[in-house]
């Protein structure tokens, strides 16, 4: 299934050392446009969603994701409401597998 498949990756890019996570790390990424990738857990917050939509604007793929936080802790070891990546690699790969899993719930 394309969802454990997703949540596997993510764990790879956690153990790879290319995740980063928590409110401030990935906030600063996605502005400086090293983040090419963030992921937003189902039960993050309104306002965490808007900030990171306005802060990627144009620059950074936003994946708004069907997975809790509980969900991201089982997966990365982390409980976080957003996760992003600099690595191409994962982050394409990311969305490859999300997209095949759930079209209507991404924005890029």
């Amino acid at each position: 299934m394309a969802q454990d498949k997703f949540l596997s990756l993510l764990g790879m890019c956690r153990r790879a050392g290319r995740l980063q996570w928590g409110h401030d790390t990935c906030l600063q990424s996605v502005r400086n446009g090293s983040a090419l990738l963030c992921v937003l857990a189902s039960d993050a917050s309104e306002r965490l969603k808007r900030e990171f939509r306005r802060a990627a604007a144009d620059t950074t793929d936003v994946a708004y994701t069907s997975y809790s936080m509980q969900q991201f802790k089982a997966a990365v070891g982390l409980y976080a409401g957003v996760l992003t990546t600099a690595d191409a690699g994962f982050a394409k790969e990311l969305l490859r597998f999300y997209r095949n899993d759930s079209r209507e719930d991404i924005s890029v």
